[in-house]
């Protein structure tokens, strides 16, 4: 669950990155008031956070193969 939520915020958190090297927009700014809002800075923090814990899916060997099925748990 904690993989799969931190990939959309990081996903989300790219998508603006883009808009901001391509359209020089930061949607996030847009959307909350400026890039100096709480709320703004709020979530950039998470998505520092997320692309974090997305650093360790490249650490852990579970996440580097096929899901376990039900009888391999056993």
């Amino acid at each position: 669950m904690w993989d799969k939520l931190a990939l959309i915020v990081l996903i989300i958190g790219g998508v603006n990155w883009g808009l901001v090297g391509i359209f020089q927009f930061d949607l996030v700014a847009w959307l909350f008031g400026g890039a100096a809002s709480f709320i703004s800075r709020a979530i950039y923090i998470l998505v520092a956070i997320a692309a974090l814990w997305c650093m360790t899916l490249l650490f852990r060997k579970e996440a580097l193969t096929e899901p376990a099925t039900v009888s391999d748990r056993r």
